[in-house]
């Protein structure tokens, strides 16, 4: 990566604002996955033990510029506070009287985490006066909250204008893993993407056609595809306005020999419920009163025995509804066989939130080359689009 980053820096002695991601799923305020916590605490334990005192901010959820209780980062703290071995303090606020003060009474070695910062809608509106007020509380801004980096907002990109600003560690392992996946990938390098559509995807999917050997499809995305092909789907999942772009990117497949690889066979049930029968039928079997929630064994033989061939495995979206027990083996097989394959060399990068959840739930994480925390900043990333929060950094080069 060409942008400094912590490494890069004395931060001994000076107060460093750290934006996170800690943007975490909760379920009646317990979080359901810590991922994005637990990948912060790198950054966090390396400015600490180098005597720099942290701001650590954050948003959560989307309150939409108002104070939402729901929506308090004081699970994220208890968390952090389990992963450091130490309390962690959480602002009532993220700006204020009562939040500068406690940012003046830091000493090095000292942490203090401000309140959500999307309970002010200057941060997503990138305001300059907030940004500005950000800036205030240190000398140094380091971002490590690469699942925000697509957003130029106030903490991610405005605060860049006040502050020298460097990359954490996660940032750069973020960057320096999905930037293999766009220069020199080691080949063939196969896609296995999933998820509920094919809308909000389909840039990365012509991107990656101009760079994989092979795409194989799962998930409610693939009916669509399916339904391009003049499949019935029954009561499936159809983005009817996506037909089109289907037919589309499946010709663009053909005309590039990229290997397009759809179901072949599907669980079926007649709705979305865990007490729901289900049936594993031909995929141009389903019954009008029947959906498809996940792919079928056939189609799992496949898929594995073609990602066999593969050098480079890039998943995003899970393979059907993984949520739900019956529902979930096709992704289960999918993750376990990606990550059978890291420990045959190949290298097997995870990116968006579902996937995630799907390899940290199996518990295969660990065994993936790369699991990235950004959902839409890894899919923006390999569209090769430029991400604001990480343009924003000082380049190695810069004095």
């Amino acid at each position: 990566m060409n942008k400094k980053t912590v490494r890069d820096v004395d931060v001994g002695g000076r107060r460093v604002f750290l934006r996170a991601d800690l943007n975490v799923p909760l379920d009646d305020g317990r979080i359901t996955d810590d991922t994005r916590v637990r990948a912060s605490v790198p950054t966090i334990v390396y400015l600490l033990e180098r005597g720099a005192s942290v701001v650590l901010a954050s948003h959560l959820g989307r309150p939409k510029g108002k104070v939402n209780d729901a929506l308090r980062l004081k699970p994220v703290a208890d968390r952090l506070s389990q992963l450091l071995g130490r309390p962690v303090r959480l602002t009532g606020d993220a700006l204020g009287a009562g939040v500068q003060l406690a940012v003046d009474k830091l000493q090095p070695g000292d942490l203090l985490m401000l309140e959500n910062l999307r309970f002010h809608a200057e941060e997503e509106a990138n305001d300059p006066g907030f940004a500005k007020a950000l800036a205030g509380f240190a000398d140094l801004y380091v971002d490590d909250a690469f699942g925000s980096a697509h957003r130029a907002h106030a903490s991610t990109e405005g605060i860049t204008h006040y502050l020298p600003a460097v990359a954490g560690l996660l940032l750069e392992r973020e960057v320096e893993a999905l930037s293999r996946l766009l220069k020199k990938p080691a080949k063939p390098f196969h896609t296995v993407i999933g998820g509920a559509k094919i809308a909000g995807k389909l840039e990365v999917l012509e991107a990656l056609l101009n760079r994989c050997q092979a795409i194989l499809v799962g998930g409610g995305m693939a009916n669509t595809f399916l339904a391009a092909r003049g499949l019935a789907m029954g009561k499936s999942l159809v983005e009817t306005d996506q037909l089109e772009n289907a037919e589309r990117i499946m010709a663009e497949a053909r005309r590039k020999r990229v290997r397009f690889m759809l179901p072949t066979d599907a669980v079926i049930a007649p709705q979305i419920h865990y007490r729901a029968r289900t049936e594993t039928i031909p995929i141009d079997a389903v019954p009008k009163d029947q959906m498809v929630v996940d792919i079928g064994p056939e189609t799992v033989a496949a898929y594995t025995e073609h990602l066999a061939k593969a050098r480079t495995i890039f998943w995003n979206g899970p393979m059907g509804v993984f949520e739900i027990t019956g529902f979930a083996a096709g992704t289960t097989a999918i993750a376990r066989y990606i990550a059978e394959r890291t420990g045959a060399g190949v290298v097997t990068i995870v990116g968006g939130g579902d996937s995630v959840a799907a390899v940290e739930q199996l518990g295969v994480a660990d065994q993936m080359t790369h699991v990235s925390t950004g959902g839409g900043a890894s899919l923006e990333f390999v569209e090769g689009k430029s991400l604001p929060g990480v343009e924003a950094l000082l380049d190695r080069d810069d004095p």
